[in-house]
């Protein structure tokens, strides 16, 4: 019955998080010390943020942009629920702000065209018209409905009277390719 122990631990964490996090909501520095460390040392925001985020290698810094979030608005904590369902929209929030300050700096350059989703890329028109007709004719309705013109899946299955599984496919196999070609292109 080992995992039975795991959750009561699961559940005592949760509760000592909880304790902790009340007296640090009522100015007690030594438990917003041991709150803190607590969630560092269970790796409580490490498994949020890193169940939000691709990059690995950012899990840590977020993290740690969560913790002083926490830190600064522990006071508003009210013992409502569970203190980790406090602490998940906190790291919602970090993750988004960091993930905006990483699309606003990174700037598409031409090198990293291929390699970028198409609804993002920022080709010329011509090299684009020149690839989309280089593309076996099955793969470009669906390319240019969803990705340009953006319709939703469903849509483009009824105006192509295709199911979806298929257009989802075609989508995904036209992206490919025409990444193929782009960069050959280049």
């Amino acid at each position: 019955m080992r995992g039975g122990n795991a959750e009561a631990s699961g559940s005592d964490d949760e509760a000592a998080l909880s304790r902790a996090a009340l007296k640090a909501a009522d100015g007690d520095s030594a438990a917003l010390e041991e709150l803190v460390e607590t969630l560092d040392r269970l790796r409580i925001v490490q498994r949020m943020v890193g169940s939000m985020l691709l990059d690995l290698d950012t899990v840590d810094d977020v993290s740690q942009e969560v913790l002083i979030s926490i830190m600064g608005s522990i006071r508003q904590y009210r013992g409502v629920g569970k203190f980790s369902t406090w602490v998940h929209p906190i790291a919602k929030r970090r993750v988004a702000d960091h993930l905006r300050r990483q699309r606003d700096a990174t700037a598409l350059e031409e090198t990293d065209l291929p390699a970028q989703r198409f609804s993002s890329m920022v080709a010329s028109r011509t090299a684009l018209r020149a690839a989309l007709a280089e593309l076996p004719e099955k793969y470009q309705a669906p390319l240019i409905l969803r990705d340009l013109e953006q319709l939703p899946v469903a849509e483009i299955a009824a105006r192509l009277d295709l199911p979806e599984g298929t257009v989802k496919a075609q989508i995904s196999r036209g992206r490919a390719k025409l990444e193929t070609i782009l960069g050959a292109i280049e």
